[in-house]
């Protein structure tokens, strides 16, 4: 049964981290229209702001890495961009409502801990000295543990960072040597408790990739069990991407030898098992939390939501102002993302113009189906009635906008990963591992084409 599913739905999906997804970013948009995009935000929904700051450096490229990133070389470097990031800031602050608070502040990459933490204490005191924090506001930072230390974690914790993500991606070191990836330099264990001592309400994510060379479903089992161990508040299981069409370096990988589609289901199936029976509640497609963590409370009252920054609640959520190069602003009518090139990024902001490279204006058919794929993608569930009355529209009129066909829903049915309900849909267990596919059905724009998505297992 479970290799006719992946043989039947193991295809090229969106990831659908946002509707419409980035290659869909496609029209020009000028420094001006982004200017006036932002003011027109502080009219948009929701009124909360997140900011994403993406520090693009790394001291060595993992060979599995699909993100937007470049191989630490100068301080100078370094320097020239961090300058730039602060003119950024100001730059779009003029344009946002001061009443307007910050409830997510994160920084992603790349790797932000590459370089130096006082860099870092900088971008949090611009941004507290600019914009009213919630006194809850989340303030995160992905980090690669190999390059901290007491020191670096005590400078982090006085800047005021409390939710922090370490990419172990695999305890198995002979796994980090075949992707190009270090070790944690202390124990993981360790690491933890350094952190949790010096600021008990501090969260801590782990991170982990499944479908790597030199895993097998024994070994990823062994690791994941090792993390439910250590009890850290959150738990991703994230499944490697594979698109060597984007990203060159992960051609060295097809070399190492990556595990099949069956192998890597068997993977992600053995994980969740583990991580439920630890006493975690799934989240999404791969993240996992305690059950009294305010992630498995909004699930449970179905209000789980998600945004650039990653999963949150309706509450905390906020329109994403991001910051740097490559990075996406996520409004709720337009999406906007910066120039890939370092060189031209900082040549637009010392010229006082914000660095916009492309973007997408979105519809207000855009608009409902985005909505309703991330009801499926977040809380598994579809109501027909209560979406159409969210949007004050009838539930023929919504699914007219989905262009839903109910033979769709036949077969997801037949095959046991979704269950009807009087109004709609729920997504079964079963059904988790093939979410996006899921979702995809609800997406009119969709049609699959080899080599432009990863395909969903």
């Amino acid at each position: 049964m479970e290799n006719r599913l992946l043989e039947k739905y193991n295809k090229p999906v969106p990831r659908y981290t946002s509707y419409p997804p980035a290659n869909y970013f496609n029209e020009e948009i000028t420094s001006a229209e982004q200017i006036e995009l932002i003011g027109k935000s502080n009219n948009w929904k929701p009124d909360h702001i997140a900011l994403y700051v993406h520090i693009p450096f790394c001291k060595k490229i993992c060979f599995y890495c699909g993100c937007n990133v470049c191989k630490l070389k100068t301080t100078s470097e370094v320097e020239m961009y961090m300058e730039a990031l602060k003119k950024e800031i100001l730059l779009t602050k003029k344009y946002l409502d001061d009443r307007r608070k910050v409830t997510q502040l994160h920084f992603g990459g790349g790797t932000p801990n590459a370089i130096p933490v006082e860099m870092l204490q900088e971008i949090i005191d611009l941004f507290r000295s600019k914009f009213t924090f919630s006194p809850d506001a989340e303030i995160a930072i992905e980090t690669n543990p190999a390059y901290l230390d007491h020191e670096y974690l005590d400078a982090l914790n006085n800047a005021g960072f409390n939710r922090f993500s370490f990419g172990i991606q695999d305890f198995d070191e002979t796994v980090l040597k075949l992707v190009n990836r270090e070790p944690s330099a202390m124990p993981v264990s360790a690491l933890m408790e350094y952190v949790r001592k010096a600021n008990p309400k501090a969260a801590i994510n782990l991170d982990f990739i499944y479908g790597l060379p030199g895993q097998t479903v024994k070994s990823f089992s062994s690791t994941i069990e090792k993390a439910a161990g250590l009890q850290p508040d959150r738990l991703v299981t994230f499944s490697y991407a594979h698109v060597p069409w984007l990203k060159k370096h992960q051609q060295i990988l097809e070399k190492r030898g990556l595990p099949g589609p069956e192998e890597k289901s068997a993977m992600f199936g053995a994980g969740y098992k583990i991580l439920v029976s630890a006493g975690y509640q799934p989240i999404g497609l791969d993240h996992f939390v305690k059950k009294d963590d305010e992630l498995s409370l909004a699930l449970q009252n179905k209000q789980l939501h998600r945004n650039f920054q990653g999963y949150c609640t309706r509450e905390t959520t906020g329109q994403v102002y991001a910051f740097g190069v490559t990075s996406i602003s996520q409004f709720e009518k337009a999406y906007v993302q910066n120039t890939k090139s370092m060189e031209k990024y900082i040549h637009e902001i010392n010229n006082n113009r914000l660095p916009v490279e492309k973007g997408l204006r979105v519809s207000d058919e855009q608009i409902i189906i985005r909505e309703t794929i991330t009801r499926l993608m977040c809380n598994k569930i579809l109501d027909w009635n209560q979406l159409a009355s969210f949007f004050e529209i009838t539930p023929a009129e919504l699914k007219k906008v989905l262009k839903h066909d109910p033979k769709e829903l036949v077969e997801l049915e037949k095959d046991g990963l979704i269950e009807s309900t009087d109004n709609g849909l729920v997504i079964t267990d079963a059904g988790s591992m093939y979410i996006r596919n899921i979702a995809a059905t609800f997406d009119p724009a969709y049609k699959e084409q080899v080599n432009k998505y990863s395909k969903s297992v």
